[in-house]
């Protein structure tokens, strides 16, 4: 029984067989290559989710970076600019007043970093979308092409 197709090549897939040459491919040949490439697909769709799950937790680490550093260098600015700031307006207003005016101020600071922050958190994608194909997989075996769209 000729098949029109020779064993699958390794560096390029499965090619045509010469004209005029009939190979015999055996139904346990044919199941053995099945198995064979749905092993390796499934191994290549892990290999992606790795991939994607590793680049979630860098931009999930550059986030968390960003609050920590901007929260460090608030700290030292709020400590150093509010003394300096409090004394003088201080001078003009009475210390008391001063004091809730940089506090306004820092106040407005913060919430500018926590939303810089939040916007680079949700950033983050969560789940992989490899999740996703790897679970068309078995619809695709039994011949369910509608459900892997």
């Amino acid at each position: 029984m000729s098949t029109g197709w020779t064993e699958p090549d390794p560096t390029h897939g499965y090619t045509a067989a010469p004209q005029g040459q009939a190979e015999d491919v055996s139904l346990g040949e044919r199941l053995g290559n099945v198995t064979r490439d749905l092993s390796t697909l499934m191994q290549q769709e892990v290999a992606l989710a790795k991939a994607e799950v590793k680049q979630s937790t860098s931009q999930l680490g550059k986030g968390v970076g960003l609050l920590v550093g901007a929260g460090i260098g608030g700290f030292f600015v709020l400590l150093f600019l509010s003394v300096s700031l409090w004394w003088a307006i201080g001078n003009y207003t009475g210390r008391g007043w001063a004091a809730l005016i940089v506090a306004v101020v820092w106040a407005i600071i913060a919430a500018i970093l926590l939303s810089v922050g939040r916007k680079e958190l949700k950033r983050v994608r969560g789940l992989p979308t490899t999740t996703d194909t790897l679970g068309k997989i078995p619809n695709a075996v039994k011949g369910k092409e509608e459900d892997n769209r």
